[in-house]
């Protein structure tokens, strides 16, 4: 799934999510196609489908604070309307949600804080054990 946006440059830049085994990712790209970031899950499903993002990186030199936002808010607007609850691991988007939590619960988000069995499934996944 691919999202147009528009950056605070007026640029056009896209947001594509990436839905993999065991990684899932956003990726935000300019016009040219050329990646400027990404947003990295994992995704468990149990009785409610959940995404632990636990990494998030975006070029500096092309706006990186409004990238983050961008590419943040993207997967969490996907995470209410897949009505799937997020965990983040990820320091953006535990940052994003200390601030915006109001916003995003009374939009019908939902997110819980990591565990250290969250940080077993990320360990697995990244080392393709999962």
């Amino acid at each position: 799934m691919t999202q147009e946006l528009t950056g605070n440059t007026g640029a056009s830049i896209t947001v594509e999510l990436d839905l993999a085994s065991p990684i899932s990712s956003y990726t935000i790209r300019r016009a040219d196609k050329i990646p400027l970031g990404t947003a990295d899950f994992v995704v468990i499903s149990d009785v409610r489908e959940e995404r632990i993002f636990f990494h998030t990186e975006v070029c500096q030199d092309f706006g990186g604070r409004d990238l983050v936002e961008l590419l943040v808010s993207k997967a969490l607007t996907d995470s209410i309307r897949e009505n799937a609850t997020v965990v983040p691991l990820c320091p953006m988007f535990a940052r994003h949600l200390r601030v915006h939590s109001d916003t995003f619960t009374a939009s019908g988000g939902v997110f819980r804080q990591p565990t250290p069995d969250d940080i077993g499934v990320i360990t697995r996944a990244t080392l393709g054990e999962a």
